[in-house]
């Protein structure tokens, strides 16, 4: 079964495109921005734009490359995200490459619908020696290759690994002249710092509501979500403009719940359930699931911001605005690292006067 058809990021794509028009497409870049927002899309649209037949209509769709690039088959396209550790501590190459493409024709297999990578899954080091070994290998069938690296974040550093580390910096800083790498990453403050200053930094802004909605109606995407009696334009709003984060009910669900007790925490006059609510965020290794519940927030926000606004109720709409303001910095921090326990107890404090 084939990836998705893109939605949306018009706007994003024709600078895309005339970049590769003009030569200017640098050759390491990273497609940052919210979660479900699309970018391991995106970034799989270009490669097929890099890889059509028919650089005058590209991508057509319809030339050899096209099609298998649709189906992430083309042995030209080179497709990384995190995965679990494999059991055996020191793998090959060869192990990697079997299983990555197990990985994706589990994805192709629902339509390109996929959740979110699990908080236990990671970029290993055997899998950035299989990425330094390819790109050194010369194109199969086109003139290019193209890397596309999902959740680049999840790079996991490992001790005595410096040898492929130090290849994989000297490959984003100078990859061969055809080699396209693209990095994509919800929290590039998560990124090493030696892997951001060495690429080429692209936002991907949130989708448009008609986007979401046709994303939502696709026949695929309908037949893996279940919200029971929720309506699409609840969806959407919940979606935020990144509608990716709605695959996968269980994980919607949590991070939504988790936004409602947030929220009825901070309108609380009782302290207690700030505390228990920030104590309950963990101290470390939950920037993904701490993220979605940031992002669920932002949506209930919005949508007590529109219906305030729609009752007349100017001082309830300006307090959901604020308070929106407020989860942008508390996911500004939490891209840094920074202690999600810290992040919730001040954004509650924050958010107490804004939502009661």
């Amino acid at each position: 079964m084939p990836l998705l058809p893109i939605f949306g990021h018009d706007v994003l794509r024709a600078r895309l495109r005339e970049a590769v028009d003009r030569g200017t497409l640098p050759a390491s870049l990273l497609l940052q921005g919210p979660r479900g927002v699309g970018k391991q899309q995106i970034a799989l649209w270009l490669a097929r734009l890099l890889l059509c037949e028919k650089p005058d209509q590209a991508p057509c769709g319809a030339c050899k490359s096209c099609r298998m690039t649709s189906e992430a088959r083309h042995p030209d396209l080179h497709w990384y995200f995190p995965r679990p550790r494999l059991k055996d501590g020191n793998p090959d190459i060869s192990e990697v490459r079997e299983d990555m493409a197990e990985a994706i024709a589990e994805r192709l297999s629902n339509g390109g619908v996929y959740e979110a990578s699990g908080g236990e899954e990671g970029i290993h080091i055997a899998t950035v020696r299989a990425i330094v070994q390819s790109a050194a290998i010369s194109p199969a069938i086109a003139s290019r290759k193209v890397f596309v690296i999902g959740d680049a974040d999840r790079m996991v550093a490992q001790e005595g690994a410096e040898v492929a580390a130090n290849a994989f910096l000297k490959l984003l800083e100078e990859p061969p002249a055809d080699t396209t790498i693209i990095l994509t990453s919800s929290e590039p403050g998560a990124l090493l710092p030696t892997i951001r200053s060495r690429i080429v930094s692209v936002r991907v802004a949130p989708m448009a509501p008609s986007d979401v909605r046709a994303f939502l109606e696709n026949d695929t995407v309908a037949g893996r979500l279940d919200f029971g009696d929720k309506k699409i334009d609840d969806l959407i709003a919940l979606a935020g403009g990144a509608p990716g984060r709605l695959v996968g009910r269980e994980a919607s669900q949590s991070a939504l719940a988790m936004a409602e007790r947030l929220l009825e925490a901070a309108a609380s006059l009782d302290r207690a359930p700030r505390l228990r609510i920030s104590l309950g965020q963990g101290m470390r290794g939950a920037r993904g699931k701490f993220s979605d519940t940031l992002d669920a927030l932002t949506a209930l926000l919005h949508q007590r911001a529109r219906l305030a606004a729609i009752r007349g109720n100017e001082a309830e709409a300006l307090g959901a605005a604020r308070a929106m303001d407020a989860v942008e910095r508390a996911k500004e921090l939490s891209n840094g690292n920074v202690n999600p326990q810290l992040v919730t107890a001040s954004l509650l404090r924050t958010l107490a006067p804004l939502v009661r």
